[in-house]
């Protein structure tokens, strides 16, 4: 009886959650919600930086990309030309795409590329969000350059659950090569070997006073004492957690994600790639110019890493230009101690304005190992560890993107051969993940572009365990289309009879990228009520490349509010 009580609450909860999206929908259709129309031309541009010129692709003309400004309710009609060498697609991170799979952007799954000299018009509406996402290329690693702020603004005539601020600073970490990334995602493909680590990061597309060639160019965000600022830091690197602080100032994160949280002060953040935080800094301390300062985490024992550190500068009025900002304290490389304890705090807001909905018991229970691995090279030697190939997976699964047709085309149409079902719901082979010397038969995964097919309105689980086959690290990993909410996290392997008992079903934070902790795990859970195709991956774009990624299909609802919209008449070609 109590099992069938769990399972009428799921439903119970996924018809609510549906009928809330739908409510929503209507009020901010008839809230002075707005049609934004956006024109992004993808080019290439000569940038000068670390004391060397080289082309890189832009939107614009910009790097970073244009900043977008919208309400929650607003609709964004963005058109994208493709003047570039390259392919390209444009995916808007964290936007939940309600029935608008087809705007999502992830090259090969939802859409085929926009070859050069094409275009494409993204369009979709932000229902039921406020905070800050970012757009970005999913093409290769075109979004090395290609990126920028979405900034989500409450409803009209509502505001933020807390006091106002006075001013506003997006803050976008970035991270940058000395070469043409196209290339050296390119080099490590066709020799096998991990690619060459960046050469700096950046701080809205600046490097700051500790590069050569860069202290003239160093981001300063001007403030005034006594007022309070609104951070809206982004971390649109390629490859690598960072660490972020101000000197001398106490932060108090708001939300995360695009999803409001329970104050929390801190000195210091860790954002994994993908992942947003807002926060509150109060310019309190005396005037004068304060380093902000971006550098790694790096959880991997012996992966290698870009060791510089990312200033900006934090200016108060009336300061001179001439004293030397302090550098705040920034935890060392390594310290996964702090990474814990600050993701441990977050907590949702849960208020009565800013509820949470979080699944109670599950349909689907699912456990995805998350790791890296190698492939042998019969007859030559490639350039990973004794003339391997580096590779990485789910569930022994390396993921191959289709190269002829999109998973979501092929699922609409019925198209065979594109992908194939069945993607596992566990390991297919049980084995300690974390242990310190793993099996080398265990270290070669399976290439193969298989998916998880989900009935519409399923209530979801998923446990993403880390293993240790070649190392252990971190991983953000990212879901497309949805939230969710991590429930518990963990070091080691996760036990399904003792670890459940520790979950956070009350107020767990609500995000769309989690960092799986190094040699550990974190379980999430969300309802399957946006039909699509829908990539999860590791948001280290060097993962993604070596096959960390697989797709859940969700299927049409029962009538037209609840599927898939039809495509777009100028939906690219491959």
């Amino acid at each position: 009886m109590e099992a069938l009580n769990q399972h009428v609450s799921a439903r119970m909860f996924g018809a609510r959650f549906v009928q809330m999206v739908l409510c929503l929908t209507f009020l901010t259709a008839m809230a002075s919600a707005m049609i934004q129309r956006h024109t992004f031309v993808l080019q290439s541009k000569s940038v000068k930086k670390l004391c060397k010129t080289h082309n890189i692709i832009t939107v614009n003309g910009q790097f970073p990309g244009p900043t977008l400004h919208v309400s929650n309710g607003d609709t964004l009609i963005v058109k994208v030309y493709n003047k570039a060498q390259y392919n390209a697609t444009i995916h808007w991170h964290g936007v939940r795409q309600f029935r608008t799979g087809w705007s999502d952007g992830p090259e090969f799954v939802t859409q085929c590329p926009i070859r050069p000299g094409g275009s494409y018009t993204y369009r979709f509406t932000v229902t039921g969000q406020e905070g800050t996402l970012w757009w970005h290329a999913h093409s290769s690693w075109l979004r090395a350059t290609v990126y920028g702020a979405l900034i989500i603004y409450p409803r009209p005539g509502t505001t933020y659950p807390f006091p106002r601020p006075d001013r506003e600073i997006p803050i976008v970490l970035g991270e940058w090569w000395n070469r043409n990334p196209i290339d050296v995602v390119n080099q490590a493909t066709r020799t096998g070997a991990a690619p060459n680590v960046s050469d700096a990061f950046t701080i809205n597309g600046q490097p700051g006073s500790l590069y050569p060639c860069s202290s003239s160019d160093t981001f300063r965000a001007s403030v005034k004492a006594g007022e309070t600022n609104f951070l809206r830091i982004i971390n649109a690197a390629m490859n690598t957690d960072l660490f972020f602080s101000v000197d001398d100032h106490t932060m108090t994160v708001v939300a995360v994600d695009a999803s409001y949280t329970k104050p929390l002060k801190t000195n210091v953040i860790m954002l994994g790639p993908g992942q947003t935080t807002d926060v509150l800094l109060a310019a309190d301390q005396g005037i004068g110019r304060y380093y902000m300062a971006a550098r790694a985490y790096s959880s991997g024992q012996g992966v290698p890493f870009d060791n510089t550190t990312t200033t900006a500068i934090l200016e108060y009025e009336g300061s001179s230009t001439r004293s030397t900002p302090a550098m705040p304290n920034l935890p060392f490389y390594n310290d996964t101690q702090t990474v814990t304890s600050f993701a441990d705090r977050l907590r949702s807001l849960a208020s009565q304005d800013h509820p949470v909905f979080v699944p109670q018991s599950v349909d689907e229970n699912l456990l995805y190992t998350v790791g890296l691995g190698l492939i042998n090279c019969p007859g030559q030697s490639c350039g990973g560890p004794n003339g391997s190939r580096f590779a990485a997976s789910m569930n022994n699964i390396s993921f191959v993107l289709p190269t002829s047709f999109s998973i979501l085309q092929a699922q609409q149409l019925g198209k065979k051969g594109v992908f194939t079902t069945g993607f596992p719901d566990n390991p297919p082979v049980q084995f300690d993940y974390t242990a310190q010397n793993i099996s080398r038969a265990l270290w070669s995964p399976v290439k193969d572009t298989r998916v998880k097919v989900l009935k519409y309105n399923t209530t979801v689980q998923v446990i993403l365990q880390g293993t240790n086959i070649f190392a252990g690290e971190s991983h953000p990993i990212h879901l497309h289309g949805y939230d969710f909410y991590i429930v518990g996290a963990g070091f080691g392997n996760y036990n399904s009879q003792t670890d459940p008992q520790k979950f956070n079903l009350i107020d767990p934070p609500m995000r769309n990228t989690v960092n799986v902790p190094v040699n550990g795990w974190a379980a999430i859970r969300f309802v399957a009520d946006n039909p699509g195709a829908w990539l999860m991956h590791c948001h280290l774009d060097v993962h993604i490349t070596w096959g960390l990624a697989t797709v859940f299909v969700v299927n049409n609802g029962p009538d037209e509010l609840f599927s898939l919209e039809a495509p777009p008449r100028d939906l690219p070609l491959c």
